[in-house]
């Protein structure tokens, strides 16, 4: 008699590619048509599975975990997993991953690029270009402030904040500092030319201060109006982490009145709603949360997702693990 394949749940639409791979080891139920799912309709359809593939929106936490009493494995489509109850889940015997490495390089890369042009007020003389604005050259016009041999300053130094550092220190003569939760051994500071620094130095030095610090309760608007009254009027701020960890509303404030200069963000608080203020002020960049937004990086991502659903379904074993299950 033929064993039943295990059901699983893809919550968004993902390359074609890899349901067919999913499809081989499970029954495959597909948001095809990427419609968003409310959190009753998510637990609807999660009835009777064993397995979910996220990719960051869906709340996996108690409410959802106590509706759907098969669920084995929740796969996120990402590093980041603030969207997951850890432990609701351990509790609850939920293996949960992430997809951790496969995106550290295209996202350090776009980290660097926006605060590039963040610095160098890109967004703000390409609207003044569309609308007609541009009718002579000017000395001063849309000077920006200099990337090249400036300081750098880092928060959160993990796999991402390590490939920001290397771009700016070997790339950009930069002088890189960094503030982290636990300082970095010796070797790694050399490799990445950085300098471990307080947090309030990182906030007083930073010509431009990049965010790369997963979200946490800790780690909630950690940059507020007290941080930002702190950093230079000359300073950029950019954001690729997590929104919550910037007060948008503080920062909007602060740009308005140039208490900074200008801020690079690819990620806001209630995404994909973001604060209307942010919207109103001409010195700040912003992006639609795309740090890792090539195709191969995607297609990365989604295999390892797919790959830790089928290891854990069928072997036990999941491979980027973040939790370890004791409730079953």
């Amino acid at each position: 008699m033929t064993q039943r394949k295990p059901a699983i749940l893809v919550a968004r639409a993902i390359f074609p590619s890899v349901i067919e791979r999913l499809r081989e080891h499970f029954d495959v139920t597909s948001n095809d048509d990427d419609a968003i799912w409310s959190p009753d309709d998510l637990a609807s359809r999660l009835q009777g599975k064993a397995g979910i593939l996220t990719t960051g929106a869906e709340r996996v936490g108690a409410e959802l975990l106590a509706a759907c009493p098969d669920l084995r494995i929740a796969a996120n489509m990402a590093v980041g997993y603030n969207n997951f109850d850890l432990a609701a889940m351990t509790e609850r015997g939920v293996q949960a991953t992430n997809t951790p490495d496969v995106l550290t390089e295209t996202t350090a890369d776009f980290g660097f690029a926006l605060m590039m042009a963040t610095a160098r007020r890109m967004a703000e003389s390409e609207h003044y270009l569309r609308a007609g604005l541009w009718k002579r050259w000017r000395y001063d016009m849309f000077a920006g402030a200099e990337v090249h041999g400036s300081t750098l300053g880092i928060l959160g130094m993990g796999r991402i904040g390590q490939g920001i550092a290397r771009r700016g220190a070997l790339g950009f003569g930069m002088k890189v500092i960094y503030h982290n939760r636990s300082r970095l051994d010796a070797a790694t500071e050399v490799a990445c030319g950085a300098t471990y620094v307080s947090k309030a130095e990182l906030l007083q030095q930073a010509d431009h201060l990049v965010l790369v610090l997963p979200y946490s309760p800790s780690s909630h608007h950690a940059i507020g109006a007290a941080e930002l009254a702190q950093m230079k009027p000359t300073a950029t701020l950019t954001n690729i982490a997590r929104g919550g960890i910037v007060d948008d509303a503080a920062l909007a404030v602060a740009l308005r009145e140039r208490r900074i200069a200008a801020a690079g963000l690819d990620v806001f608080e209630g995404e994909p709603q973001l604060n209307p203020e942010l919207l109103t002020v001409p010195n700040v960049v912003l992006t639609p949360h795309i740090a890792s937004a090539t195709l191969p990086t995607r297609q990365a991502m989604a295999d390892l997702a797919a790959d830790n659903l089928i290891a854990f379904l069928t072997t036990g074993r999941a491979l980027t693990p973040l939790n370890t299950p004791t409730g079953r």
